[in-house]
């Protein structure tokens, strides 16, 4: 079904404007990064291809998820908010990282359990349609690959907890709108996480 070509950039904005909180990612990229770490370059630079790669797939994703919300008239920017509010999505926080005094052990576990918080996200929202699940999985695997290589790093550090975390409560997806709207929701929240994520380890690469 089409839609209206007056309706269309509303919802094709809705994940623009469902990003009001945005405004703390902001003034945590705003503040100055310190000074580099002792990582090895090579766990460096194979993080920021995971990164990449991450960044490709779920812009993907985002890209058919929008799709699919202007062609059923879903995802409009008010139901979305009050979803988020509903189902309690989280965000993950990297105030460890970009800091005056980075925190190396505090930003590599904020690293991890951020990771370890959107692969839940993302296995919540299995289900969601024939069309995306292969995109979806493929996420999955990624951001699987990415947190497992942080936690490497973290044991060959020896800044591992004793044990590795278990997955809290997810939100619970009941309809297929709830699942392509809290996609669009989790999609947005992994892209802005990995925006900054990507700032922090060039930064420690190149320094």
């Amino acid at each position: 079904m089409a839609v209206p070509a007056a309706q269309s950039p509303m919802k094709l904005m809705a994940l623009q404007l469902l990003l009001w909180h945005s405004a703390l990612w902001t003034v945590q990229e705003a503040t100055p990064l310190g000074p580099a770490s002792s990582l090895p370059q090579s766990f460096l630079l194979k993080c920021l291809e995971q990164v990449r790669k991450i960044q490709g797939d779920g812009a993907a994703l985002q890209e058919k998820l929008v799709s699919e919300c202007a062609t059923y008239k879903l995802c409009h920017p008010e139901e979305l908010v009050l979803l988020r509010h509903s189902l309690g999505i989280p965000w993950a926080p990297l105030s460890s990282c970009p800091s005056q005094a980075l925190q190396l052990t505090g930003c590599l576990s904020q690293l991890h359990s951020g990771l370890f918080l959107y692969q839940g996200l993302l296995q919540a929202l299995e289900g969601i349609s024939p069309e995306l699940g292969p995109t979806l999985d493929t996420l999955q695997l990624d951001v699987a690959d990415f947190a497992t290589t942080i936690w490497q790093q973290m044991e060959d550090l020896g800044m591992a907890p004793a044990l590795q975390p278990t997955q809290g409560a997810m939100p619970a997806f009941t309809s297929a709108f709830q699942r392509r709207a809290g996609g669009v929701l989790v999609a947005s929240h992994l892209q802005r996480f990995l925006e900054l994520a990507y700032r922090v380890l060039r930064h420690l690469a190149q320094s």
